[in-house]
């Protein structure tokens, strides 16, 4: 069946119980922030392939890692290993994708992200995204990056349940600016629904992969909402290489005439 140019559709490739997972929006984002975040996640918990995501206005590319081809959207499923305790964490699900949808499809992409969740029975959508700040003339611009412990982490939830929970108590609320692309319509659907999604975002440099700024936000997911925490000690340096990975795959595709350049899409904060 032919599908129109701005339709969605889900394909499960192994059906998982997936109920009460906690699920990660990893579309690119500024400074690939939520890219490199779902990345970790899917390296570090091996989480497996378990679905794509289709639409005529996807790139038409394969991305080949290892020597099997990757579509351009998959879904993955993975969780913690089990605590001293025995205690097993909630299951994690990663949407991931390296390219930047087209504009004409966010609305229908996310909303079709949210059906698939709530079908799913899934507790919660986390959104990690950069948030583009003013630095003071000499940090950046001489090649000196901020420090880990100098950026920080801004929160926003769709419902005031969430909002006490995880917000308030562990971060500084964003009240004011604007959120575009997939997390700002998955906040809005979330909200309508009456459906938990938070937005994290990290203070982060918009023309280029920054791994300091996702590190921020695995740190602050790995603190708040995971009951069995990741060993933190790999997590920088899993960062960087992910980061570089990512990096490699956006030049590859430019010059293969696949994708916009990054600074040409549009991001998905403005402040």
């Amino acid at each position: 069946m032919t599908m129109q140019p701005d339709q969605v559709r889900i394909y499960e490739l192994k059906r998982v119980d997936v109920e009460g997972a906690i699920v990660i929006d990893g579309f690119p984002s500024v400074g690939l922030v939520s890219s490199i975040v779902a990345n970790y996640l899917i390296d570090t918990l091996e989480m497996e392939q378990i679905g794509i995501v289709e639409s005529p206005a996807f790139p038409t590319v394969s991305l080949v890692r290892g020597g099997n081809p990757q579509h351009p959207v998959r879904i993955y499923a993975g969780r913690p290993a089990a605590d001293r305790a025995g205690r097993v964490a909630d299951r994690i699900v990663a949407f991931v994708s390296e390219f930047h949808p087209a504009p004409a499809i966010i609305h229908p992409l996310a909303t079709s992200i949210m059906d698939w969740v709530q079908e799913q029975r899934c507790s919660m959508l986390v959104s990690p995204e950069g948030l583009v700040v003013d630095k003071p003339a000499g940090d950046v611009g001489r090649g000196r990056p901020p420090k880990l412990s100098d950026v920080k982490v801004y929160g926003v939830a769709s419902t005031r349940k969430a909002r006490d929970l995880y917000v308030e108590p562990n971060m500084l609320p964003f009240t004011e600016g604007v959120i575009t692309g997939i997390a700002g319509v998955l906040l809005n659907e979330g909200r309508r629904r009456g459906f938990d999604v938070l937005t994290f975002l990290a203070e982060a440099q918009s023309d280029y992969p920054d791994a300091r700024a996702a590190a921020k936000v695995i740190e602050t997911i790995n603190h708040i909402l995971l009951r069995t925490p990741l060993d933190p000690v790999p997590l920088y340096h899993e960062a960087e290489r992910i980061e570089q990975q990512l990096l490699s795959i956006q030049r590859h595709a430019q010059e293969k005439g696949h994708t916009e350049r990054p600074q040409t899409a549009s991001p998905p904060m403005y402040r």
